[in-house]
């Protein structure tokens, strides 16, 4: 399931419906072929791909050759592996996405879908459970869809299937699997807070031949929302930043955590991912995670490099964000790489009527 074109088979073997597209190991002509058969614009996919690398979207047929040439070479380069394979490029989709477990006595559970829709170059940098605005039937397809999948392969330990989701307001919206990440996520504290487990835990009680304790009690809370800090320029779409982090004052209270590894006087180097922490705000509902967002992000302070910080408060006083209208291609349209002075600690939240719990 790790692999991209085999879990595409398993998928629709299993019933689960998935994005248009090719198999691997296809040659240019085959693949070009391919692409105006399915109808442009297409998404040319590292087999052994992952955050965004080796992605390329091709809108015409003039520009197939080189973006093909693009993808293989980055995927070579950051995966010693540079097959790909073709999708269609569906316009404006929802990332959503299903975290599941399995253990070695055939039973497999979900834990409830994170939305993961805005993102950056195919990077996610904000993420929430539960997802707002999907419908109940949108809701239960995605869970019977990544149950099904999962006991289709015996699927044992923590694993998120990701699906595109046209609008998912409607009863009948499409659903369309993409792929599993067959690992723990960077996203998985705001599913350990909403469903009230800990999934790293039970990682290692599984591994040890444990069944996973379906019947335990829930003690989690409403909503929660996770923010990935790192260290590049949004004004600069966003570049990555290097240098010394010089100054660095936390914020806290009430449903806050972090998870991180920089403090002041640490280097950030251009050796290794841009990230530098993780704010995970929650809340006993979505209005709450978010006006705690709001508080917290404005106290944290970083000195002595470019961070997103400024962009996240942007992001949490934007109504789209606030009444969960958003899809994979809101930044991109929304965010146009200026300068934006957002103001901290300007007051309690004003939520609109048109609120998504």
């Amino acid at each position: 399931m790790g692999d991209k074109e085999s879990a595409r088979k398993l998928a629709v073997a299993a019933g689960v419906p998935v994005v248009p597209g090719t198999a691997a190991g296809l040659d240019a002509a085959t693949l070009r072929k391919h692409a105006e058969e399915i109808g442009y614009p297409v998404l040319i996919k590292a087999v052994a791909g992952g955050s965004g690398r080796g992605m390329r979207v091709v809108r015409e047929g003039a520009e197939f050759d080189a973006r093909l040439s693009e993808a293989q070479a980055e995927a070579l380069s950051a995966f010693s592996n540079g097959s790909v394979f073709l999708e269609k490029y569906i316009d404006s989709p929802r990332h959503i996405e299903v975290q599941v477990f399995g253990d070695s006595k055939g039973n497999v559970v979900h834990f409830g879908e994170r939305e993961c829709s805005l993102q950056r170059r195919h990077q996610k940098i904000v993420e929430e459970a539960p997802a707002p605005n999907l419908h109940p039937h949108v809701r239960k397809r995605l869970y019977d869809y990544s149950i099904q999948l999962a006991k289709s392969v015996s699927y044992v330990n923590s694993g998120t299937l990701e699906f595109l989701v046209q609008d998912g307001r409607n009863e009948d919206s499409p659903i369309y699997f993409l792929e599993m990440n067959t690992r723990i996520q960077v996203e998985h504290p705001v599913t350990e807070l909403v469903a009230g487990v800990d999934l790293v835990a039970l990682q290692l009680r599984v591994a040890a031949g444990e069944s996973i304790p379906v019947n335990e009690t829930n003690s989690g809370v409403g909503s929660a929302i996770e923010f990935r800090i790192s260290a590049e320029d949004p004004a600069r779409d966003f570049s990555p930043a290097m240098g010394e982090l010089k100054y660095l004052s936390r914020g806290g209270g009430p449903g806050v955590r972090e998870d991180g590894w920089v403090e002041a006087g640490s280097v950030v180097s251009p050796y290794y991912d841009s990230l530098l922490f993780k704010i995970i705000v929650s809340g006993k509902d979505r209005e709450e995670a978010i006006a705690r967002s709001r508080t917290i992000l404005d106290e944290y302070l970083v000195e002595g490099l470019p961070t997103t910080l400024g962009f996240h408060r942007w992001v949490v006083r934007q109504s789209d964000f606030i009444e969960g209208f958003v899809n994979i291609h809101w930044i991109g349209k929304e965010w146009k790489g200026a300068v934006r002075e957002v103001p901290r600690m300007n007051g309690p939240l004003t939520l609109p009527k048109r609120v998504a719990q």
